[in-house]
């Protein structure tokens, strides 16, 4: 657990690295590479993302991505009733937002994070949950520990390996339990990531798999995100072990007028932005 660091987010420097200077590039990254630029991008970056989005993210929503579906109105986890007293994992919590939503409706949360700055905005926002800092492809949980587990964006994009990321839900899920978890739509890496007209446009091919990856002056990355089609995506889970059960692909709704990097009201009308996943253990 990492919950001793009860100090004021202030009282933490932020890694000064930066990668204001990062090229972009399309290349292989392995599990190592990922996991290392995974974990020190959002601990640079962690400030800038909660203080820009945290408004909308609110301190205690559970929302599956930019288009702002609410698992409160989607209940993918099932209905809100019927999560009270559920072990339920959160990976890729970030500031765990989602997972104090399922502490207000009496689930047992658990919220995990390969950044530890992140997790240090949890603890700004509010304690009293449990947190942990870990990897998602080495969950440190025994077999069987959990009802559900759930992930918003967290930790599946940016994973060589995710295969291996199913098979660890699968084995720290109890028979039956439920495994969502949300991504980038795979349809989204044949446009521009741009929010305007030129992000309508194909410019690549959706069935080039090559990471992207942006990396410092020594070839070092500092970013990674790994493209899956929508048929890799539904074979991962079932060689997780996984059932199928629903692949909701939320439309952009009319309240929603902002702009989130390549997500907007002009692109989420036309094109889909998000695929969320809903599965059960075999």
């Amino acid at each position: 657990m990492n919950q001793e660091d009860d100090a004021p987010e202030d009282a933490y420097p932020a890694d000064p690295g930066s990668t204001d200077d990062a090229e972009a590039t399309r290349r292989d990254a392995g599990e190592a590479e990922s996991s290392r630029a995974s974990r020190g991008w959002w601990d640079r970056n962690a400030d800038e993302y909660q203080s820009e989005h945290g408004a909308f993210l609110g301190d205690d929503r559970f929302v599956w991505g930019p288009e702002g579906l609410d698992e409160a109105d989607a209940a993918l986890l099932g209905p809100a009733a019927s999560l009270k007293d559920k072990d339920v994992l959160e990976i890729g919590a970030g500031a765990a937002q989602c997972s104090r939503w399922l502490a207000a409706q009496g689930a047992r949360p658990v919220a995990l994070d390969l950044s530890h700055r992140q997790l240090q905005h949890a603890l700004r926002i509010g304690d009293g949950l449990a947190l942990v800092e870990a990897d998602a492809g080495r969950l440190p949980f025994r077999d069987g520990s959990f009802d559900l587990a759930c992930s918003a964006y967290g930790a599946v994009p940016f994973v060589a390996d995710p295969v291996n990321v199913m098979r660890e839900v699968h084995r720290v899920l109890r028979p039956g339990g439920r495994w969502v978890f949300s991504v980038t739509h795979p349809v989204r890496w044949a446009f521009p990531d741009e929010p305007g007209p030129e992000g309508l446009t194909v410019s690549a091919s959706y069935f080039d798999r090559t990471p992207y990856v942006e990396q410092d002056e020594q070839g070092r990355a500092v970013y990674v995100e790994h493209h899956r089609t929508v048929g890799d995506r539904v074979r991962d889970v079932v060689a997780g072990g996984f059932r199928l059960l629903d692949l909701v692909e939320p439309e952009w709704p009319d309240w929603n007028g902002q702009e989130w990097g390549g997500w907007s009201p002009l692109r989420g009308n036309l094109i889909p932005g998000t695929a969320i996943f809903v599965c059960e253990r075999a």
